[in-house]
């Protein structure tokens, strides 16, 4: 998931959780307040109960002509009155949905409210002649609780919608914030080995933008240097090591033709000889394997048919060790040629694939080499399997390292670049190598390229 992302459901979760608390807080005032109010209606009415049946005839009527005149009737609206007895207790009938709690409730404190379901009670103590009375009235509240139904649809449907604005807001909000950087990435890979020269544009500012704009620039002048020395090694290193090496290796022919050694210098020249070709060998590697690191527009690309590709390695292997095996399987082509070709260079790959080969006859001691090529996924795959030697598990990793060799080839020649040099190869097509291998039972390295 890319930051940009990250930062709009980061956003769209705070405004969630904000949304949430702001709507439980309003559902819970306007919870609060509205049962409050309808707790003080009922008190007012508990007072006026008790005016109408504690005070004389006249005041309780005039009482009563206000509540009826100017008081709604409450749904379901009852009284209790409750009269002490002589002892000072009340007794409370069972049955009138009046609990004794709420009773000790309004003795303890004088007046108390509290809620059954959707019924409502208030109530408070009286005393009037030495004698203490309980005012108690009663109500249900349907309009109160239709509101706050009213209010959750209302919070519900409006906490959706607002997490939907939020989520485009945020989207917009990540869109603006990540452009410079955005601006950044495209600028950053648009360069490669051929224009190092190019930088970023610094940015005005000291904020975190600005400062990765100029550690690119800072890391993009230490590659531009880093090339140029590589360039300059890979341009100079061919003519600068190979003329003297040219020149020894002549000097120890003419003197190897000369008839007057004795066996000892004989033997000398011949052994100083050997190394000067394995040494140029070596060079000719080193120079490939760096040269090959570099940026694929250097080279000259070409649309490339991989089983021409594959005979012609063949043969050029079967030319260099007459007595290597190869067996090349094209019974899985694809209808459509098509998915055949790759775009690259011929030499390079074909360079790639023919040290993979002639590793695989090398260290199977001349046994069948199977070499097949398939089309799976958009990618041309090329399988190379012997029956060699193999390589130990532990020691898979690092086959890929430049002059290192595997435990169990001493007994083979070789310099440990093979590999490299084929793996950096098949990296400039774009492409991956993977292996497998067991020991005593062989190795299969397999190529994927993309299709043209």
């Amino acid at each position: 998931m890319k930051i940009q992302s990250k930062i709009t459901l980061l956003f769209l979760l705070l405004s969630g959780g904000i949304l949430i608390l702001l709507n439980a807080s309003i559902f819970y005032l306007v919870y609060k307040f509205n049962f409050d109010d309808f707790y003080k209606r009922l008190e007012a009415r508990v007072n006026i109960a008790a005016e109408v049946h504690l005070s004389p005839g006249a005041k309780s009527k005039a009482t009563l002509e206000v509540r009826n005149k100017y008081l709604e009737k409450l749904e379901s609206e009852r009284e209790y009155f409750f009269t002490a007895d002589s002892s000072g207790k009340f007794q409370i009938p069972a049955g009138n949905g009046v609990k004794n709690s709420f009773v000790a409730d309004i003795l303890l404190s004088g007046h108390a409210h509290f809620k059954n379901n959707n019924t409502f009670y208030a109530g408070s103590v009286f005393k009037k002649d030495g004698n203490k009375y309980i005012v108690i009235v009663s109500a249900s509240n349907p309009a109160g609780f239709q509101e706050l139904k009213d209010l959750q649809e209302i919070l519900i449907y409006g906490f959706l919608l607002a997490l939907v604005l939020v989520y485009f807001v945020g989207k917009i909000f990540s869109f603006y914030t990540f452009q410079p950087v955005r601006r950044i990435i495209n600028k950053v890979k648009s360069i490669t080995a051929n224009n190092l020269h190019f930088r970023l544009d610094e940015l005005s500012g000291k904020d975190e933008v600005a400062e990765l704009s100029l550690t690119f620039n800072d890391m993009l002048n230490r590659l531009e240097t880093a090339f140029e020395t590589q360039n300059n090694f890979v341009s100079n290193a061919s003519h600068e090591l190979r003329t003297p090496l040219t020149i020894i290796s002549s000097e120890i022919e003419l003197a190897l033709n000369k008839h007057d050694l004795n066996p000892h210098q004989r033997e000398i020249l011949n052994t100083v000889y050997a190394e000067s070709e394995k040494l140029g060998q070596i060079l000719n590697s080193l120079l490939t394997l760096a040269q090959s690191g570099f940026d694929g527009k250097r080279q000259n690309w070409e649309s490339i048919r991989m089983d021409e590709l594959l005979l012609t390695a063949s043969e050029t292997v079967k030319r260099i060790n007459p007595e290597s095996n190869i067996y090349i399987d094209l019974e899985n082509l694809p209808a459509d040629e098509g998915l055949l070709h790759v775009k690259g260079n011929s030499n390079l790959l074909r360079l790639a694939i023919n040290n993979i080969i002639s590793n695989a006859c090398k260290y199977s001691n001349n046994s069948m080499v199977q070499v097949r090529l398939l089309s799976e996924n958009n990618k041309v795959i090329v399988a190379i399997k012997d029956q060699g030697i193999g390589i130990p598990q532990t020691e898979l990793q690092h086959i890929f390292e430049p002059f290192f060799r595997a435990s169990n080839t001493n007994n083979y020649h070789g310099h440990g670049v093979g590999l490299p040099l084929a793996l950096n190869i098949i990296r400039l097509h774009k492409g991956s190598l993977g292996i497998s291998s067991e020991v005593g039972l062989g190795t299969e390295i397999k190529i994927f390229l993309p299709v043209e």
